[in-house]
Parts: structure tokens; C-alpha cells; sequence
């Protein structure tokens, strides 16, 4: 059985497929949820690696990415397309009558082919309006964000979500910007950040000097990580005993919220260290898989320079006992 033909609008080639597939161990009858669903590349992988045996749901906030997602995999008779947030999955797959899983997979990357699609906001190689939501249909846009938030906060956004050292610059620099006429454009938010970079700096940057700024505004028009610890801990809910949870992630942020959130997953005791028993009560749901985060291969980097800052995090649900 094959995958029919995507729409060209969102075609996206799946980063760490090969590693996905042997960490999830697809197999005929088993049940999935890809929570991140994109253009349906994971999730065709493991519909095709169980022979179109299987039921698979998938999530996504943007109709675009569900509408291409569904016409690629509209051959398999156990895919389900559900519209939503993963960090509403738990009840998504309550909803749509979900048995317990065997397997759940977060891509946490923005695709391609929202990139790639200048008229979305998301990039700052193209002038588009300044929106940058996953789903359009709600939210504030970036422009509103821009527009209203205070220079502390743009700050600390900027710090906290992108990592960068200018922030308290840059955030100046948007609010002298918007003080002469609202920031409207992606471009309008390249010219802010170039404004307060020193080009000795910016000569310097192995990337473009905007990349930071872009992915901080991004994760909190979608408030992408405060929510992520609780939404990792339904979709543990939601695995049988044995099925595994895979998260893909991009930065650093990202992945030392997702190690965090395993650990404690895997060791939830609060008692003193020193204490001669558990007294707490709390046991482990998970154990940790892989040995820390599973990098992309050198050959999938070279075909796919995206892929270079991708990192996987495996888990394992735990029995009762």
C-alpha cells in the first residue's frame, strides 16, 4: 500500500524517520498517535511498517497540514485525522473513542512547508505579514504580540525562548520601532533585530541574526513549551503498558523540558534522598530509552541541513507493578 500523492503546498520530508521507526517498533495491529501530524510523512512510515494493519491518529492545529495529511494517507482505512492541539490530545483522542496507544510520536519542529510559505510569517528570508500561528483561525498573531507587549516582556520573551544575548536590545528596538508606526511585517522585525546587533556581531553569526528572535516570537504566539510538560504526561496516560513515547525536538529549551519531564516521569519519589524507604508513595511511570537524545545520522544532515539540530527522546510506559 502506498501513500497517495500530497498536495504540493505541503510536501515535508520527515526528520529522523529511520531512528523513529526503530525506537517505535511499529508492528500490525498496534495503535498510534502521531501529535504532531504535518504533512503525514511520520505517519504514513508507520502506517507503511505495519503493512496498513493499523490505527493511526493524528493531530494538528493547521487545516492545511490535516487536509494534506489526509489526502496522502486517505488509502489506509485506520488513519484518523483529528483538528486540534497536541497539548490537548489526551481528550482529542478521548473524544474520538482512542483505546489505549502502543505508541505516540511529537515532532516538535515548525515543517517545511510552513517555512518555506512566506504569506505564513514564519520566515525571515521573505517580507510577509507578521502572524506566525500554527492555526489561523485563532490567537493573536505576532504583529498583535509585537504591537502590545511590554519592553520587559518582549525581553524576556526574546531571553528565555530564543536565547539570545541581544535581547534587551532588540526589544528596545522594537518598541522605538513601533513608536514611529506599528510593526507589521516580517521584515519589519528583521530591520528591529539588525538595528540592534552590532554588525562586527552579526558578520560573525554562523546563521541568520534573526533566527532567534523568530523562534522566540513563534513559541509564544503558539505558547509552544508551557503547556508541553503537562501534554508529554497525558499522552504517558494514554500508552499501554510497553508502548513508547517519542518527542522530537529543535533547541535546547525544548529538549531539556522534555529530559526533565522524563526523568521525573521515570524517578517521581519526593522523599529525602537519605530516607530508608519510600514513604511518598509515587512510582515510576516510564523508564527512559536510548540513553540520553538520539541525534540525526551525518548522511540525513547532509541531505537535509534542517535535520542537523534535531534530537529524539524515547520512553517506555511501565506495568502496574
Amino acid at each position: 500500500m502506498t501513500d497517495r500523492e500530497t498536495p504540493a503546498e505541503f510536501i515535508h520530508e520527515p526528520v529522523l524517520l529511520q531512528e523513529v521507526l526503530q525506537w517505535m517498533a511499529p508492528h500490525p495491529g498496534g495503535v498510534y498517535c502521531d501529535g504532531t501530524l504535518g504533512g503525514g510523512g511520520h505517519s504514513g512510515a508507520i502506517l507503511r511498517a505495519c503493512g496498513g494493519d493499523a490505527t493511526l491518529y493524528g493531530i494538528d492545529r493547521d487545516m492545511t497540514a490535516i487536509e494534506a495529511a489526509t489526502a496522502r494517507l486517505s488509502s489506509y482505512p485506520g488513519f484518523h485525522a483529528l483538528h486540534g492541539n497536541f497539548h490537548d490530545g489526551k481528550e482529542l483522542l478521548t473524544v474520538a473513542g482512542a483505546p489505549l496507544l502502543d505508541g505516540v510520536l511529537l515532532d516538535l519542529g515548525v515543517s517545511s512547508p510552513q517555512l518555506d510559505r512566506g504569506e505564513r510569517g514564519f520566515s525571515y528570508h521573505e517580507d510577509a505579514p507578521l502572524d506566525m500561528r500554527m492555526d489561523t483561525s485563532q490567537g493573536q498573531t505576532a504583529a498583535e504580540l509585537l504591537n502590545t507587549l511590554s519592553e520587559a516582556e518582549l525581553c524576556r520573551i526574546i531571553r528565555d525562548y530564543g536565547e539570545e544575548k541581544w535581547a534587551v536590545r532588540i526589544a528596545q528596538m522594537i518598541c522605538e520601532h513601533r513608536a514611529q508606526k506599528p510593526m507589521a511585517t516580517t521584515f519589519d522585525l528583521v530591520h528591529a533585530v539588525d538595528a540592534a546587533i552590532p554588525k562586527a556581531v552579526r558578520r560573525k553569526d554562523d546563521g541568520h541574526p534573526a533566527r532567534r528572535t523568530f523562534q522566540a516570537i513563534r513559541i509564544a504566539v503558539n505558547d509552544e513549551l508551557e503547556p508541553l510538560d503537562r501534554a508529554i504526561c497525558d499522552f504517558v496516560d494514554c500508552l499501554k503498558p510497553g508502548g513508547r513515547m517519542l518527542v522530537i525536538t529543535f533547541h535546547s529549551l525544548e529538549d531539556r523540558l522534555v529530559k526533565r519531564c522524563f526523568q521525573r516521569l521515570q524517578n517521581p519519589c519526593t522523599c529525602p534522598p537519605r530516607a530508608p524507604i519510600c514513604t511518598c508513595g509515587k512510582k515510576p511511570m516510564v523508564r527512559v530509552l536510548a540513553r540520553g537524545a538520539v541525534p540525526p545520522s551525518e548522511d540525513e544532515v547532509a541531505r537535509n541541513p534542517r535535520a542537523r539540530s534535531a534530537k529524539l527522546r524515547v520512553a517506555e510506559r511501565l506495568g502496574e507493578d
